[in-house]
């Protein structure tokens, strides 16, 4: 029986979490499903160029495990540019150390330690916002975690 996957530190959850192609319907498209996990190994090590080594520690992983994480999302994101499929970020065994909020009325993202909350945009004052982290499945769980340390 396989050991039971930890649980793996996620900085912020995606601003965007759907992406397509250019003037083709969803409906019908196949979806590659991208965990967030994937989603911040690629940006650890693609977008911040951090080394294995480096990116497995912010993520509280070993560097193996990471490495797999990296050739699994690349792979899978190489399949939604030639294939022309859709990619969808959700899922995975992860806690967010950080989050985000984005106002529906005036557009702005507000990124805040996970602990913090905010029930109105401090740029609008609209209570027409959306917890990103929450939006995920998130929060609590990441609140409590990021406490004990």
């Amino acid at each position: 029986m396989p050991r039971p996957k930890k649980d793996r530190i996620v900085k912020q959850p995606p601003l965007f979490t759907a992406f397509k192609p250019v003037s083709v319907r969803r409906f019908g498209l196949e979806t590659v499903l991208l965990t967030l996990d994937e989603y911040e190994a690629v940006r650890l090590a693609d977008h911040e160029s951090l080394a294995h080594a480096q990116a497995a520690k912010k993520m509280g992983i070993s560097r193996p495990t990471f490495t797999r994480l990296v050739d699994a999302a690349r792979k899978k994101l190489a399949d939604f540019l030639i294939n022309g499929k859709q990619l969808q970020i959700i899922g995975g065994c992860i806690h967010f150390s950080g989050n985000i909020f984005k106002c529906n009325e005036c557009g702005k993202v507000i990124a805040l330690p996970i602990a913090e909350n905010i029930l109105n945009c401090p740029f609008c004052d609209s209570e027409n916002i959306v917890n990103l982290a929450l939006a995920q499945g998130h929060g609590d769980c990441c609140r409590e975690l990021n406490n004990e340390k």
